[in-house]
């Protein structure tokens, strides 16, 4: 048996239509974390009994279902398959829960719960996040067992069913089970390639942070031709303070805001990467800090966000002065931002430009800090030489634009982190519509597979 019988064994998983039908199964859970009703929390527990822990099992996984230290967040499920203590332990990682459904929002034909297939695209709520993700990797493993009659490593695996509240309680499930959850290197997939046709890896995210900038000034809304120049307007006041945030073309002018971590080996990872590919909006080129190129901006730089802003009644406005106003606002930031200081950061900054009135409220929600791990690094060398040799091709970056619970396992479980998503930037992820791209699945069943056959037959890092 050898390396391309495994990979075969993935691709013929994939043509025969079980790897679709296994994934159809999957989004029929109604696995909603931002959903506080009591059957949300038991579709969460019936997708680990049901649909993980049965499947992990028949592949030598010991499984375990732990409840979540934090009552906002669903159960986990830690599972380890040992072949030899004088092996390499692979850490790998997927989230079974999802964004709401948005069940009215979808298009004609489709439904969240269902898999509805259209060309290449496979449409469902999960589809993209996360739940082909972690599919192809079980599936990826189980190929190579299948050709090999041992993987060659040891295996740990964690599903939650948490990450769309934050990953709340994660990281006390790991400091608590840290000696069961030790590896050499985690491997796991989520977020996006950055065009459709070239598998893309990463080691690492940007980290975010959320919150609200309020304003209010005086008790309800007051006649605006009665008391026009006479009250002060919270939407102005507002529109000022944000504009005191950054410049007109949203570079970002809080000092402690600015990182200093794109470093020259940073920058040579990032360079001549695209920034477009696949479907979604073009760039705007004129957007962001003037003095980096798209990818620097969108991988190695912060960038601030206001999510949503509203005063008065917008779909029903009346002459009034409304007496408040709020912006939802977020900072995306890398390697090199202090999170403990990016609220007190931009406190200081708004009263220096006499903004003392608005209030800063951070949302009440875990947030993910930033990760990055050297390109240069065995493991990522490893992994990366692994998927060329299957692909062809690949795109490396230091980090993921997106946030994920990265900081839990470099932090806690101190493992260097490789991930290799399996969606696309188009997938409308979190949006009505979701869909993963057929093509895609294909291609990332090979070159996991690829990957976990690598990692049983080379040398790998520390061997």
């Amino acid at each position: 048996m050898t390396r391309d019988t495994a990979i075969s064994n993935a691709t013929q998983y994939f043509d025969a239509g079980t790897f679709q039908s296994d994934l159809a199964t999957l989004v029929s859970f109604r696995s909603e974390s931002q959903n506080p009703a009591p059957e949300a929390r038991a579709e969460a527990q019936r997708y680990l009994v049901e649909a993980m822990q049965p499947r992990l099992q028949a592949l030598g996984f010991d499984c375990e279902i732990v409840d979540n230290p934090n009552p906002k967040g669903g159960p986990l499920l830690l599972g380890e398959r040992v072949e030899g203590d004088d092996l390499p332990t692979v850490l790998t990682y997927g989230h079974g829960d999802t964004v709401l459904g948005q069940d009215d929002m979808w298009r004609d034909g489709l439904q969240p719960w269902q898999i509805t297939e259209e060309g290449d695209r496979l449409y469902g709520r999960g589809t993209a996040d996360n739940k082909s993700q972690h599919l192809i990797n079980i599936a990826a493993l189980e190929s190579v067992l299948a050709a090999r009659g041992s993987l060659g490593f040891n295996t740990r695996i964690v599903i939650e069913m948490s990450e769309e509240v934050g990953s709340v309680g994660l990281p006390e499930i790991f400091r608590t089970y840290k000696d069961r959850l030790t590896a050499d290197v985690l491997i796991a997939s989520d977020g996006p390639r950055l065009q459709p046709e070239v598998p893309t890896m990463f080691m690492g995210s940007r980290g975010g942070a959320t919150f609200d900038l309020v304003v209010e000034t005086h008790e309800g809304a007051h006649h605006s031709g009665n008391w026009g120049g006479l009250l002060a307007d919270p939407a102005m006041i507002l529109a000022h303070a944000l504009a005191c945030i950054t410049d007109a073309r949203g570079q970002i002018k809080v000092p402690e805001w600015r990182p200093d971590s794109l470093t020259d080996t940073v920058r040579e990872a990032l360079r001549d990467l695209p920034v477009q590919g696949g479907e979604g909006p073009d760039v705007d080129p004129d957007w962001g800090e003037e003095s980096l190129t798209p990818a620097e901006r969108v991988f190695g730089w912060n960038s601030f966000a206001v999510l949503a802003m509203v005063s008065g009644v917008p779909d029903a406005p009346v002459n009034a002065i409304s007496g408040w106003a709020r912006a939802t606002c977020q900072l995306r930031f890398v390697v090199g931002t202090d999170p403990q200081d990016v609220v007190p950061a931009l406190r200081r900054h708004l009263d220096g430009h006499g903004f003392d009135r608005v209030q800063i409220r951070p949302h009440d929600r875990g947030f993910f800090a930033a990760t990055r791990l050297d390109p240069t690094h065995p493991w990522a060398q490893f992994v990366g030489q692994s998927i060329r040799e299957t692909s062809g091709k690949l795109h490396v970056l230091p980090n993921l634009a997106g946030s994920l619970p990265n900081d839990s396992f470099t932090d806690i479980l101190e493992v260097p982190t490789i991930w290799v998503p399996h969606s696309y930037r188009g997938c409308s992820q979190h949006a009505p519509n979701e869909h993963v791209l057929k093509s895609v699945c294909q291609d990332a069943l090979r070159v996991m597979a690829g990957v976990f056959w690598d990692i049983g037959e080379k040398q790998t890092p520390g061997r």
